[in-house]
């Protein structure tokens, strides 16, 4: 593939609800620019940019997928991008280094939730619609524009208006050229004619809107049309590119990606009124060629035979293959091999990226997503990439015993390719949770561990890490009396036990007279320790107990540390029982972002959940719900969040404290521990 020059580059995220046609789009495109042959399709599994078993398998776009394309001298790099909740990380990346989006919209189904969502991602990142499978039953372009319009705040102006609709889909008017397209089903072929007499009076309406957003991309077009003159067709191209560039109107197109009609009129918008990559915010007003290396990696991929493929952004200098970069956020230099532009699975070679440019490079040995290769002279850090918080949390375990340390390592590099991931080995229940971001992406985890790593594992609820402590104050006593041959054993302690609700253990000694001797003190305060591991009401950690050891008494010759350590357990788990013990749960501090539609509802569900609001404060259009809830309520929160807010509402939590189960539900956990144990 050629080297292209940064004002010839075109970086394209195309985003949507799973479904639209994103990937039946890009494999238009690649078609329409011969890079391929065939046009294949999602439902054959065999497009560019759906190649991994797991996609072909359910049939969706689950990884950001770069597929350039070169045409009329321009490379156009296009993302394509997951639909599905559970991937927006994917999406995240793809858009931290796009200049634009291609918003594709189902004329059928409309605008959907994702669609919704993903539009909000984009922080005014100049944009296009393209209203997809117009050749279907329903399809409605004008339902459409309306939903666009009554959704979005921005200026949202038909480039294009549809001729025909569903089985009599023909082609598309187009409003700069004044003339009729008609495109061939499956061929993309495009002949011009006149625009039929029955759509002049809905063409001139919409003309007129379209020459208006243009006055307003260019000031002093503006003035022109405001003092009533006529704008020329060169000034109305000119004001459409610059309304195009800078995002102040989305212009609209339709089609079918499927039948590849309506395609072309995209890609020459892409390529003659879309953003360059100078006009990205990072790099604005620089001049890309002489600023320092700086390039951005936004996606990983680990992969068990190759490694470690990253693909990334030069935002300005060049990058050069067979060279030494600085990574400037782990402070260590890069060996740079070769260039890799990437189309789907398909490696093609490049000596050289110039600013604007995305590729990707193997076998780097520190670098991950989020990172800036720069040079060491002259570092460069980018921001990084804003992914989302996994939610969903469920523990794991290999089938196969012996493969805990293969599990480890493989969920390191899963890791390193989805920060929308995350492990933790909870020493407390001895599970290793893995937190995802919803049960479709669990369940494509589950799957690449066992085909790219070899590791067969199972999922478990999580268990809660519940804790005991005692309400009342006892005095205790414990003796440990053993005679055997030679020397026996003897211990004999008075403990004095009551809660301690500011910390979690202190242990004091208030022995007169030499009771207990003082060089037995550590092993009763050992002995104490070892007996909170495990209450006496459902076997979990003790907490929150001051211990102390106030008398007891010793034998000259058959004491030891021992011994005493073992009256202290005596001791404690004696007095434990009789210092009304109770069961603590772990409370979350929950923040819910949600539409404010949706906050009675959110509201009941967290009052049915034993949760405590806490307060409410409006953030842009949404509402943030803060409140207090117990985790063992939220460990399948994120699928009933994305079930009431029909997946437009996002939560975070952290730990906040323990508190006292209700008697009711603490009844329920003592006997399943003691059911689990039994079974044991």
């Amino acid at each position: 593939m050629n080297v292209y020059p940064t004002e010839r580059i075109r970086n394209v995220a195309i985003i949507a609800h799973g479904g639209a046609g994103k990937t039946s789009l890009t494999e238009a495109m690649l078609y329409q620019t011969g890079a391929i042959k065939r046009l294949g399709k999602v439902d054959e599994g065999n497009t560019t940019a759906d190649f991994y078993p797991e996609e072909i398998k359910r049939k969706i776009t689950i990884n950001t997928t770069l597929v350039p394309c070169e045409y009329n001298s321009y490379k156009i790099n296009v993302l394509d991008t997951p639909g599905f909740a559970d991937f927006a990380g994917e999406v995240k990346g793809a858009l931290r280094v796009a200049d634009n989006v291609l918003v594709v919209v189902s004329a059928v189904a409309g605008v959907e939730v994702q669609t919704e969502v993903y539009w909000e991602e984009c922080n005014g990142i100049p944009k296009i619609v393209f209203v997809n499978k117009m050749d279907r039953e329903n399809a409605s372009f004008a339902k459409c524009l309306d939903e666009l319009r009554e959704r979005f705040p921005e200026n949202i102006v038909p480039l294009q208006l549809p001729i025909g609709a569903e089985a009599n889909f023909k082609g598309v008017v187009d409003l700069v050229k004044m003339k009729a397209l008609l495109f061939e089903p499956g061929t993309g072929k495009m002949t011009e004619a006149d625009i039929p007499a029955d759509m002049m009076d809905e063409v001139e309406t919409y003309k007129e809107q379209l020459i208006e957003a243009a006055a307003e991309g260019d000031d002093d077009l503006l003035n022109k049309y405001l003092e009533g003159e006529e704008l020329t067709d060169d000034e109305i191209r000119a004001g459409i590119k610059a309304a195009a560039a800078n995002g102040t109107a989305v212009f609209v197109f339709c089609g079918s990606a499927l039948a590849n009609m309506a395609i072309q009129p995209v890609m020459d918008f892409i390529v003659e009124c879309m953003a360059p990559p100078s006009m990205h915010p990072d790099v604005r007003g620089k001049d890309l060629a002489s600023e320092p290396l700086a390039a951005l990696v936004f996606k990983t991929i680990a992969d068990p035979y190759i490694g470690r493929l990253n693909f990334f952004r030069v935002f300005t200098g060049t990058m050069k293959a067979d060279s030494v970069v600085y990574n400037a956020n782990k402070e260590k230099e890069e060996r740079i091999g070769n260039l890799l532009i990437m189309r789907g699975k398909e490696q093609l070679q490049v000596t050289e990226l110039k600013a604007g440019d995305i590729a990707a490079v193997a076998k780097l040995s520190v670098t991950t997503s989020g990172d800036t290769l720069t040079e060491k002279g002259r570092p460069v850090t980018l921001a990084g990439v804003d992914f989302p918080e996994p939610t969903l949390a469920m523990a794991i375990e290999p089938k196969s015993k012996g493969d805990e340390d293969k599990l480890s390592s493989a969920l390191q590099r899963l890791m390193e390719e989805d920060p929308t991931i995350a492990v933790e080995k909870n020493t407390e229940t001895r599970q290793t949770i893995l937190r995802t971001m919803g049960e479709t992406h669990a369940d494509i985890i589950v799957e690449r561990l066992n085909r790219k790593f070899g590791v067969e594992v199972a999922t478990r609820e999580m268990k809660i890490p519940y804790r005991e402590t005692i309400r009342g104050l006892v005095q205790v006593e414990g003796k440990h009396k053993k005679q055997t041959g030679g020397h026996g054993q003897y211990g004999h302690v008075w403990l004095k036990l009551e809660p301690l609700p500011e910390e979690e253990f202190l242990f004091e000694e208030s022995v007169f007279g030499g009771a207990v001797p003082r060089n037995f003190f550590p092993a009763v305060e050992k002995g104490v320790r070892e007996a909170m591991t495990e209450g006496v009401l459902a076997g979990y950690p003790v907490t929150n107990v001051k211990a102390t050891l106030y008398d007891g008494s010793y034998h000259p010759v058959d004491s030891s540390e021992m011994a005493f350590k073992l009256a202290a357990i005596l001791a404690f788990r004696k007095g434990m029982e009789q210092a009304k013990p109770v069961l603590l749960e772990p409370i979350q501090n929950v923040e819910i972002e949600i539409p404010e539609q949706y906050l009675g509802d959110i509201i009941g569900d967290l009052n049915s959940k034993r949760g405590r609001v806490m307060g409410m404060e409006p953030q842009g259009k949404n509402q943030v719900v803060k409140a207090q809830v117990p985790l063992a309520e939220m460990a399948r929160y994120s699928i009933d969040l994305k079930s009431i807010t029909q997946g437009r509402g996002k939560f975070r939590m952290s730990f906040s404290h323990y508190e006292e189960v209700p008697a009711a539900q603490a009844e329920k956990i003592i006997e399943k521990a003691r059911r689990e144990k039994e079974e044991k």
